[in-house]
């Protein structure tokens, strides 16, 4: 199996929209906006949009999400807690510990509590590259937004115990909006995001 990733930035916020491509088939993660792009990205790379990851469930992530379902009989997976929220049937949710299953293979399901109710987050493995796909939970130099206390104390809590302490430093992250950053590179900041609180 030769799984590929490529990637998109839609709208003028800068939403992230991943595709992980195995043979003919693509999972895209957030079908965020512009449509048609995306399903040219699917194109250029040689797939059909099969499945469909919702991180969560802010409306900026999901623009596109019912055209995309429409032209191409997609399967949606989201977070079981964000699934409500959502603007289109959720087909397969997901809880923290389950596996995505494509294409022959299991990707791992974290959830992130905080940022919404529960967002969805993949890992996956490409090229012998560890990669999580976090929505809007992490970024460079942070956590997500929350607004309140106790939500940041439930984002930051479940971004060490479930990303921090159960993946490698050479771990790459792809959030929602911006560049890349690697779990190694974030992980000296914990303490200090906790001590600002945000």
């Amino acid at each position: 199996m030769t799984l590929s990733l490529h990637h998109i930035s839609v709208s003028s916020m800068d939403n992230n929209c991943y595709l992980l491509v195995e043979g003919s088939h693509g999972l895209l993660i957030d079908a965020a906006a512009d449509a048609p792009a995306l399903l040219d990205l699917a194109s250029s790379a040689g797939c059909i949009i099969t499945a469909v990851l919702t991180t969560h469930r802010h409306h900026d992530h999901v623009g596109a999400l019912e055209e995309v379902l429409r032209e191409t009989g997609a399967t949606h997976y989201a977070s079981a807690l964000d699934a409500p929220a959502l603007p289109c049937p959720v087909d397969v949710t997901l809880n923290h510990g389950d596996t995505l299953e494509f294409e022959g293979h299991s990707f791992p399901v974290i959830v992130l509590r905080g940022h919404t109710p529960g967002g969805a987050s993949i890992f996956a493995e490409i090229d012998g590259q560890p990669h999580l796909f976090v929505g809007d939970s992490l970024f460079p130099g942070g956590v997500g937004k929350t607004n309140s206390p106790d939500e940041f104390t439930q984002l930051l809590g479940d971004v060490t115990e479930r990303l921090f302490e159960q993946y490698p430093d050479e771990t790459i992250v792809h959030p929602g909006h911006g560049k890349p950053t690697t779990l190694g590179n974030e992980r000296p900041h914990l303490s200090e995001w906790r001590d600002r609180g945000w």
